[in-house]
């Protein structure tokens, strides 16, 4: 039997990119961790779900808000394109987390944006009802 000879390359480079690999799949591991520790409870979770339509409302508002900071603009910009892709962080197939890893990052970026443009702007940009802001802000701890 004839073995085939790797390119010489290979040889240095290979230990490189299993390290890699490595490296990432401990960082989603540790993501997947992050994640399942800041999931709402499950009645937070309803509340989310329910509320998604105000929500995304909100976050194209306060996206295209120019007295904003041009930073929490950015974050929202980036929340709108991650939750228009196909795929997730997390796959749906895992449990739990699997479908709650939307509510959680757009929970985490509102959050950020509350603490960075006061929750004025969060109320000044509400499309729905009070009692629905105030669960907005009940779920985002501020």
């Amino acid at each position: 039997m004839e073995r085939i000879a790797m390119p010489s390359w290979w040889s240095s480079t290979w230990p490189t990119l299993v390290g890699v690999l490595g490296a990432l799949l401990l960082l989603w591991l540790m993501l997947l961790i992050v994640l399942w520790r800041a999931t709402p409870n499950q009645t937070g979770l309803r509340e989310a779900l329910r509320l998604l339509p105000d929500v995304l409302r909100l976050i194209k508002r306060l996206a295209g808000d120019r007295s904003l900071p041009r930073g929490v603009r950015v974050r929202l910009l980036l929340l709108l394109a991650y939750l228009a892709l196909p795929f997730d962080l997390v796959p749906d197939f895992i449990p739990v987390l699997g479908y709650a890893d939307d509510a959680v990052v757009v929970l985490v970026v509102l959050r950020s944006v509350a603490r960075a443009a006061g929750p004025q702007a969060l109320q000044r940009h509400w499309p729905g009802t009070p009692d629905g802001l105030a669960a907005v802000r009940r779920l985002i701890g501020t």
